[in-house]
């Protein structure tokens, strides 16, 4: 089968995905675990991310000395996705992967494009597909929470939805803050979407991962490149032990979450090192 020079490209992303995907440093820190990095190549897609926020980070998760990095109003634009009939390197990456660790093709994609997207928008976070996998995983079971089924156009086939946040045990009191829009709530905000984002939190992180020209929360490619930014918050470097629990601290702080990501990160990140 004929390639393009784009797709030959792709393919070399992906190359690059299978001799630097797996890459370890020791977390220096009192939990003692190890944190993983996967690389790829550029995105196939032109995320659009929301206004520029201040991080909605408790100040313990965030590394000494750090400074928020400016915001953008849009990623810098990338390549096409594939015309009809072109193959789809990361799309081949996906299903190959998906044959070997539980998580939908079209999951792996979202968080793929949101490593993509992240290289060009914030290089210097190295934010992992692999660590996104890993929350989505513990999130929402990458959108498949309740049996629920993740659609080809990366929304699950119903809208996952948390508990209120009415400060019952064990549950943060947060008033409602998007007139029930996202969470179909109007007394308390909840968790939305297959990354599980509070609706005032999504307010400020919001992105368009798929280049739909709208930032949708129970969408996982949108979802997936908010989560990046999140994420990255603070001038984070993710392969650094700080920088690495500073960002799941700032989305769960519990040391459990993190341990649990960190383990799901490194089994989708030595799966895809070994598919390329």
């Amino acid at each position: 089968m004929s390639t393009t020079p784009r797709d030959r490209a792709r393919r070399a992303a992906l190359a690059a995905l299978g001799r630097l995907a797996v890459a370890a440093v020791v977390i220096a820190s009192t939990v003692g675990a190890v944190a993983v990095v996967a690389v790829l190549g550029r995105p196939l897609t032109a995320p659009v991310a929301g206004p520029p926020a201040e991080p909605e980070i408790e100040p313990a998760a965030v590394p000494p000395g750090s400074a928020a990095p400016p915001g953008l109003e849009r990623l810098p634009e990338v390549p096409e996705v594939p015309e009809q009939g072109e193959s789809d390197p990361i799309r081949e990456w996906a299903d190959e992967v998906a044959n070997a660790v539980d998580v939908p093709a079209r999951a792996l994609v979202s968080y793929a494009n949101a490593d993509l997207a992240m290289r060009d928008y914030q290089p210097n976070c190295k934010i992992s597909w692999a660590t996104l996998a890993g929350i989505g995983r513990v999130e929402s079971n990458h959108g498949r929470y309740g049996e629920r089924v993740l659609d080809e156009d990366a929304r699950p086939s119903s809208p996952i939805i948390g508990v209120p946040l009415d400060g019952g045990p064990g549950v943060a009191a947060i008033p409602d803050t998007d007139g029930g829009t996202l969470d179909g709530d109007g007394v308390h905000d909840r968790a939305v979407g297959p990354m599980q984002f509070i609706p005032s939190t999504w307010q400020k992180w919001s992105s368009d991962g798929n280049g739909d020209g709208i930032g949708d929360p129970h969408n996982l490619d949108d979802a997936a490149v908010a989560a990046g930014r999140y994420l990255c918050s603070g001038a984070r470097d993710m392969t650094t032990g700080e920088g690495w629990w500073g960002g799941l601290f700032s989305y769960n702080r519990s040391v459990e979450y993190g341990q649990k990501v960190f383990a799901l990160a490194e089994t989708y990140a030595d799966a895809g090192s070994r598919r390329s």
